[in-house]
């Protein structure tokens, strides 16, 4: 067995051995928020794995660099879900067990085992790029670097303005509309969306050495249906139509769901 080979396998197992400490902790606490803490430091922690394991030993600096985003980003979003989690409860996961019944405890094993071989399926972006046998940093290194800043502003600015409206007692029951999510109901999505597109951009040989490199864009499509389709919006946007009917209701009317627009104004389209 090749190197590379063994060490993907090495680290899809250790990501499926994450969520399965994952499921045991959701189930001793009820806290469904304890899952994305630990599905997102592990995911950090496989990237830079990618980054820091080359086959011949020696890193580059594109590998180190890929690491050092994707620790970052891990420790960043990470940190951020720790908060969250240790003050509530996720409603997605109560929404989950609620649906699932008895047998809510096998299919939540199976749901965040489809969590790790989400997250092994990503981070072979950061394989992609890792392996990008181009020398040095080229200019789509750069604009992979550029697009990551960007997005890990943006992510933690939106953030930080929801923390914020959250903390004030006033704003129970309402939805903020502030900052950011004036122009989108989910900039957090959308930010950690094109988090996953700079590491693609990294991977592209712009000299045709690394045809695999353009595979990498198959991660930021497959976030992008995960965030717009399946475990993100969809769920909490139900959650928010059955606990504020007529506040999201004239917030959706006014208000991009994913890409940042300008709001609509009363009686446009």
């Amino acid at each position: 067995m090749s190197y590379e080979l063994t060490l993907i396998l090495a680290v899809s197992a250790c990501l499926s051995l994450a969520l399965m400490f994952a499921w045991v902790v959701e189930k001793l606490t009820g806290n469904g928020g304890w899952v994305d803490v630990i599905w997102t430091f592990s995911t950090g922690a496989a990237g830079a794995a990618y980054g820091l394991l080359p086959p011949d030993g020696e890193i580059t600096p594109r590998g180190g660099l890929i690491a050092a985003m994707s620790l970052l980003w891990g420790l960043r979003l990470g940190l951020h879900l720790v908060g969250r989690a240790s003050r509530h409860r996720d409603p997605r996961y109560i929404k989950f067990r609620e649906q699932w019944g008895k047998g809510a405890d096998a299919r939540m094993f199976r749901f965040l085992q489809m969590q790790a071989v989400a997250a092994a399926l990503l981070v072979m972006t950061m394989w992609l790029a890792a392996r990008n046998p181009a020398p040095g940093l080229t200019v789509m290194d750069w604009a992979g670097v550029a697009v990551f800043a960007l997005s890990l502003f943006g992510e933690s600015a939106a953030d930080a303005q929801l923390a914020a409206f959250k903390r004030d007692p006033a704003n129970k029951g309402k939805v903020n509309d502030r900052g950011l999510w004036a122009w989108s109901r989910h900039p957090n999505y959308f930010f950690e969306w094109i988090i996953w597109l700079s590491y693609a951009l990294m991977a592209v040989n712009l000299a045709g050495d690394w045809s695999w490199g353009w595979l990498a864009f198959i991660t930021p499509l497959y976030m992008l249906w995960l965030l717009t389709r399946v475990t993100g919006i969809p769920p909490l946007e139900r959650h928010m139509e059955q606990t504020r009917p007529q506040a999201w209701a004239d917030y959706k009317a006014r208000t991009s769901v994913f890409i940042p627009l300008p709001p609509r104004r009363r009686g446009q389209s």
